[in-house]
């Protein structure tokens, strides 16, 4: 997850730097054609080196399998089990044997799965507060995401007369700061099993997000405040290296923590989340100009930064008191006593 986590933000950093190099030096066109030819070899390489890992699929294969094998050797007359004959229990009769998976005798019709995977979600969202409080966390964290993709070249290039190019080569930080970022959440998972059970329950995955996060805020803050002419751009750039920090620890929590207390709806619940995060990403960027030009950059960076702080609460709330919030939810709690049975 951390690996994971750290390419969704490398990449969302290294699209513009590569972006904007393109756009000065040739088209913009090559952009999406770039993206185009990347993007192919990659499908390619996910259909040649990616197997199946779900378990109920893995055992259908297998008892498919079986089934074949015992069917092949029944063509040939061999039986490998034989039962008494109800009217004469001296004569024994060979028996087919044939392996079941019951995922497959549950499974329900496409119609069905289709109409479960659109409710589900926004039922968890509507009366799950741990899955809507982590939604609105992850979504503000996105929304700053996607809204630094047009704050930077709107501060560079008018406080700083940086071209395009050199305004995609500032979110270099972002990559930067994603990469210390996965390095450093690899090693603390490490500690954790090395010095204590803390990872043994859900709220053992949000103590180091618990201060993490709050490079979000103070990235904000110190962007708005270091954005003006007079202070050299190395400041803000680093500025956005420590909000983007922040920005992994919120989403690396909020992932783990989902999968790990709502288990098989773990899906759902992460794309309740997911709706709320790329539909407040898609609508940041949208207002950004605006925004930084009435309020100002450090006026807008503040509000941001406040409304940030607001929200690490958060993963606090859930540290102290996350086990009885999810001992009165219906979908965690019917987990828990699936486990403990």
């Amino acid at each position: 997850m951390s690996l994971f986590s750290g390419a969704a933000l490398f990449g969302t950093g290294f699209g513009p730097v590569v972006g904007g190099w393109i756009a000065e030096n040739t088209t913009w066109r090559w952009i999406f054609y770039v993206q185009a030819i990347v993007d192919g070899a990659v499908i390619i390489g996910v259909i040649i080196v990616f197997k199946e890992t779900r378990g109920s699929v893995l055992l259908s294969r297998k008892a498919a399998a079986l089934n074949k094998w015992y069917a092949a050797r029944e063509g040939v007359g061999l039986y490998y089990v034989s039962m008494p004959s109800n009217s004469e229990p001296s004569i024994r009769i060979p028996q087919r044997i044939r392996w079941k998976v019951k995922s497959d005798e549950e499974r329900t019709s496409i119609l069905k799965m289709i109409s479960i995977s659109l409710y589900r979600p926004f039922h968890l969202l509507t009366t799950e507060p741990v899955v809507f409080f982590f939604a609105l966390w992850v979504a503000f964290a996105w929304a700053v995401l996607y809204l630094t993709l047009a704050a930077i070249p709107l501060v560079f290039a008018t406080n700083h007369g940086f071209s395009v190019a050199q305004c995609g080569a500032v979110f270099t930080s972002m990559c930067v700061g994603s990469i210390l970022c996965t390095v450093l959440s690899i090693y603390q998972e490490k500690l954790a099993k090395r010095y204590g059970k803390m990872l043994n329950t859900p709220e053992g995955r949000l103590y180091f997000s618990c201060v993490e996060s709050a490079l979000l805020p103070i990235g904000l803050f110190m962007f708005g405040w270091t954005s003006f002419a007079s202070i050299h751009w190395i400041v803000p750039t680093i500025a956005i290296g420590l909000a983007t920090m922040g920005i992994f620890s919120i989403y690396l929590a909020v992932f783990n923590y989902l999968a790990d207390t709502y288990h098989r709806y773990a899906s759902s619940a992460i794309a309740a989340q997911s709706f709320c995060r790329n539909m407040l990403g898609g609508a940041f960027p949208l207002i950004t100009a605006q925004m930084y030009k009435k309020l100002t950059y450090g006026g807008a960076s503040s509000f941001l930064g406040g409304f940030a702080a607001l929200l690490t609460i958060v993963p606090w709330v859930l540290v102290f008191w996350g086990p009885n919030i999810r001992a009165r939810s219906k979908f965690a709690s019917e987990i828990m006593e699936h486990a403990s049975a």
